[in-house]
């Protein structure tokens, strides 16, 4: 199945771009603003904004770098009456959608749709009465946005908590997913989205499988306090990787104790990394061997240079010997195959030129610019 996504480019023009997958179509489109999904759309990238909500042009700043980084959702926190007062500023000045995120008062969650944003995050349970959900959900519902239910190993039901002997398990956090969402499908609510987040890796992967066998709903996925950039980055790749990897997960969030912004970055190569979206060119080179005939660590930073900034979804090979080299960058939309003192530049597997050493970068710049030429000539929107 094919998908298309468009990206910005000079926030002039777009890139339209072909998608591996999409999400599984058979789970229930859910529209936040511009973005759509489930439904077999692209899986979306999104993040949460670390400013103080309650400082317009801080966050606005904010929302406009995690943009320029890819991101195609933020959230803000909505801690008290104040920052509600300027979710419309904020909504207006934001060319991605807005989520509110709302923990405990339901008033915030109505001045929040009020303001105009895109989705609530909230927990029914945590909101109170039957009447409050209630006027929240029939404000959502009016509006014609979304709510995102949060399930999360730190917050827990205390009866769930005591039945499972205070662990947090897969099926306990599949229950109390279960109950907020009969609390709004209770009222005839279906425009839903639910998050089931775990510190523990496995936790969280099993919690979400097991959600996908008895609902359709669309699944955010995360990890959540996956902590600093580093280790943080690699346990949410096993998380939520595994889960694209099945077709599981229609939006992600990675959470790391970092700026937003960097948390884009993981996102995009999560989602690369599992052939499900690819937003900029893929660089794989060989991982080096007593074959080597040529500077490989130099030719391949030459070549990460080159295609530094691109937005266009192209794989590109760096091999280092004329053995491997040619098999291994075939299914690569352009390679370039360093010997001894010669080399090769390949696209799509084909042989387009054989030179000599110090012609390679020079020839694959070549190569380079024809491809994205090509792109746009064939695939850019006006």
């Amino acid at each position: 199945m094919e998908k298309f996504a468009t990206f910005k480019v000079n926030s002039s023009k777009e890139i339209k771009q072909k998608e591996k997958y999409g999400s599984d179509e058979s789970i229930r489109e859910v529209h936040v603003g511009s973005v759509k999904m489930g439904g077999g759309n692209p899986v979306v990238v999104q993040s949460m904004c670390s400013t103080d909500t309650r400082d317009i042009d801080a966050t606005l700043a904010q929302i406009h770098r995690l943009e320029e980084a890819g991101c195609e959702v933020v959230r803000v926190a909505v801690p008290d009456k104040k920052a509600s007062a300027v979710l419309s500023d904020i909504v207006k000045g934001s060319n991605v959608p807005i989520v509110a995120d709302i923990h405990f008062h339901y008033k915030r969650a109505l001045e929040a749709v009020a303001a105009g944003v895109s989705k609530v995050r909230i927990n029914p349970g945590n909101i109170g009465s039957v009447d409050r959900v209630k006027a929240v959900v029939d404000a959502a519902g009016t509006a014609g946005i979304p709510i995102r239910i949060g399930v999360n190993s730190g917050s827990m039901p205390d009866d769930i908590l005591e039945k499972d002997k205070f662990i947090v398990t897969p099926t306990g956090m599949v229950e109390a997913a279960s109950r907020e969402i009969e609390l709004l499908e209770e009222q005839g609510f279906r425009d839903i989205v639910v998050s089931m987040k775990a510190t523990e890796t496995k936790v969280m992967v099993e919690a979400n499988r097991l959600f996908r066998k008895k609902f359709d709903i669309p699944l955010h996925l995360g990890i959540t306090e996956a902590g600093l950039a580093g280790y943080g980055s690699i346990k949410s790749a096993m998380g939520i990787g595994s889960l694209l990897l099945d077709n599981i997960g229609e939006t992600i969030r990675v959470s790391l104790t970092a700026e937003p912004e960097e948390e884009i970055d993981v996102c995009w190569h999560i989602l690369e990394g599992s052939g499900v979206r690819r937003r900029g060119p893929e660089l794989v080179a060989c991982p080096t061997c007593g074959r080597l005939d040529v500077d490989l660590f130099g030719l391949t930073d030459q070549v990460k240079n080159l295609i530094e900034g691109l937005i266009i979804p192209i794989k590109v090979a760096v091999m280092g010997c004329i053995v491997n080299g040619p098999g291994e960058s075939r299914d690569a939309d352009i390679g370039v195959v360093g010997g001894k003192g010669k080399g090769l530049i390949l696209r799509k597997g084909k042989i387009v030129h054989n030179v000599k050493e110090d012609q390679l970068i020079p020839m694959f710049k070549k190569e380079l610019e024809a491809i994205k030429e090509e792109y746009a000539a064939a695939e850019l929107v006006e």
